[in-house]
């Protein structure tokens, strides 16, 4: 989710570029750096100035050692993968003799035989990211006489993974490469000037007519037009737009508040979060997992600590964890962790779930539990944050920036990271066999495009949701993983429209909640999947009798699911998936619901009131 730039025209591309990171600065802000191509009657050369922190770190570090003058550059802003958020980790970055410089958004997966291949070479490596990799392909390339086009097309065809590339070379001034695949691009286009972006925000000061590029697609830019080609050099055609926005909508794709516009980013972000979990024998590998086979197979229980969305995540896990590994396993709320005098041992392997990785309760349970001798695993979207750093074993949940308070695509990544967790442990332990492990992965794989599928069919959320207007309080059902759903969606409710909004496990309603049902209350629906353990039929029972007491019931279900369809005053359709999957589906509708009555009563979406984004004090 990182910020891209690039520029060729008649301005002072550091001006531009530095311009263009600022309007993306909400895509990455753990370094950002920019680089010139300088031409000379000798011989051109490519300048680099980069940092760690947000921009205003580079921009200070650019006013007191400006570079050179130039019309051709690129630049970037970092949100961390591989690698923390260090100087040396910061874009762009070079290849062995500085002539090439590359900047990248995105997942290499092979970059790690790639890099032992370079290494084997005598290249040196000076990062510990993915992308260096890259750049030194591309140098080799051009190098041994290949135009910068062609070595980006060919170095292309090498890699795996989700990318976008924009190199420059300082023996060609006049031109900036990129590439796409799976990871967002688009080109501006004015006069005698052409500018790249991550998203028309970087370039809307200055045109209004874009580009957007197809899938596997290379363009050049330079001062005298636009070329686009394959990776494999055949000529292609990208798809121009007059962008109608203002700097505001752009910098929200379009979107009225960023978290819709990170809703909608979620089919890309957990496409994301599968990248690269697989070795090239077809065995689950994940980030950082610094814990032994050994170590994993001596865990006899787990224990999960969270705060808030993140422990609903936990919720669901425990769900996934214990069906697939056997192993039993606890949620805890962190604030009430280490209060209670919880039991932990050398086998206890504890699972701490946070988006910053700065949540102060959950960082002092894990203190806490590394006192008792416990092993630690962070599951975390926040590269070099505390949490990971104090851990044993991370999970990066790549989901990007999320600008929003109300977490969305943090919940769904979180879930896949979970999910990974389970099907790695057992797979450790052989608590599942491979074909088993490998139908699971499949099935996550399948999800970006059901949850495409579910966003597809929002207008009938919206227009739910502007039915209530006048709503003071909503209940939401749930049964099996889908009773953490039902505690998430009332969660987002309260966050965004400052409603009275709360979950039940459909199965506690005789037992008290009940009571709350008058008419006309509104109660959402979260219906299992079939055929599993009598759930689909329990719930259906649990809806009768809200629904006999006069409530409104809108209930979320699968496609083809006809049992339902009486019971059901509102009825949302969501793709057929297996139950322990279907919270990557069903939370989906409720986080629309949430956010578009709380626009239509006139709330601040990305900044509900008396909250943060991370709550770092106890």
């Amino acid at each position: 989710m990182c910020g891209i730039v690039g520029y060729v025209g008649p301005q002072q591309a550091q001006d531009v570029v530095i311009e263009g990171l600022r309007r993306l600065e909400y895509r990455g802000y753990d370094s950002a750096g920019v680089a010139l191509v300088v031409a000379a009657e000798t011989g051109g050369s490519v300048v680099t100035a980069k940092k760690a922190g947000k921009l205003a770190n580079l921009e200070k570090v650019l006013a007191d050692d400006p570079l050179p003058a130039s019309t051709t550059g690129i630049g970037h802003t970092r949100w961390a993968t591989h690698g923390p958020p260090t100087d040396v980790n910061a874009h762009p970055h070079h290849g062995n003799a500085h002539r090439v410089a590359l900047v990248h958004n995105g997942i290499i997966e092979n970059f790690a035989d790639l890099r032992a291949r370079l290494e084997a070479d005598d290249h040196v490596l000076v990062s510990e990211t993915d992308s260096e990799v890259v750049a030194h392909l591309v140098e080799l390339q051009v190098q041994s006489g290949e135009s910068l086009t062609v070595a980006m097309q060919r170095v292309c065809q090498r890699l795996e993974g989700a990318f976008t590339l924009v190199a420059i070379d300082a023996e060609d001034p006049d031109r900036v490469v990129a590439a796409r695949r799976n990871s967002p691009l688009v080109v501006g286009v004015g006069e005698g000037e052409y500018f790249l972006g991550s998203d028309v925000a970087a370039f809307i000061s200055h045109t209004r007519e874009a580009i957007e590029l197809g899938q596997d697609q290379v363009i050049t830019i330079s001062r005298t037009g636009v070329d686009i080609t394959d990776f494999h050099g055949h000529p292609a055609e990208g798809r121009r737009f007059h962008v109608d926005w203002d700097l505001s909508a752009a910098e929200k794709d379009g979107h009225d508040w960023f978290m819709r516009k990170e809703i909608f980013e979620q089919p890309r972000a957990v496409a994301d979060s599968l990248l690269g979990r697989r070795t090239r024998d077809g065995l689950l590998q994940l980030d950082e997992m610094r814990l032994s086979d050994e170590e994993i197979r001596d865990v006899s229980k787990m224990i999960i600590i969270a705060c808030g969305t993140s422990f609903f995540a936990g919720m669901v896990a425990k769900y996934a964890i214990e069906h697939w590994t056997r192993i039993p396993v606890e949620v805890e709320l962190a604030s009430e962790f280490r209060y209670r005098d919880p039991i932990l041992d050398h086998s206890t392997l504890v699972v701490a779930i946070s988006q910053s990785g700065e949540t102060a309760d959950t960082l002092q349970a894990i203190r806490h539990a590394r006192t008792q001798r416990s092993k630690v695993l962070a599951i975390c979207n926040t590269n070099g944050s505390t949490i990971p750093r104090e851990s044993d074993a991370v999970i990066y949940t790549h989901a990007g920036p999320e600008i929003g308070v109300a977490s969305t695509k943090g919940f769904l990544t979180q879930l896949i990271a979970c999910y990974l967790l389970a099907l790695y442990v057992a797979q450790v332990k052989g608590t599942r066999f491979d074909d088993e492990i490998n139908e699971v992965m499949a099935q996550l794989e399948a999800m970006p495009d059901h949850i495409e599928s579910v966003l597809g069919d929002c207008e009938q959320v919206y227009e739910l949701a502007r039915e209530h207007l006048d709503t003071r309080s909503v209940l939401f059902l749930g049964r099996h993983a889908g009773f953490p759903v039902a505690l998430e969606g009332a969660l987002k409710l309260k966050e965004l429209a400052y409603l009275h909004a709360e979950g039940f496990a459909a199965g506690e309603l005789k037992h008290g909640p009940i009571a709350l049902i008058e008419e006309g209350l509104p109660v959402l629906c979260i219906v299992p999947p079939r055929g599993r353990d009598q759930l689909h039929e329990k719930m259906i029972s649990g809806i009768q009798e809200v629904r006999a007491r006069g409530a409104r019931t809108i209930c979320l279900a699968e496609a083809g699911d006809t049992r339902i369809e009486p019971y059901a005053d509102v009825l949302i359709r969501l793709p057929k998936v297996p139950t322990l999957l279907q919270p990557l589906v069903a939370i989906v509708p409720l986080q629309l619901f949430a956010c578009e009555l709380a626009s239509a009563l006139g709330h601040d979406v990305d900044q509900p009131r008396n909250l943060a984004k991370s709550v770092t004090v106890e």
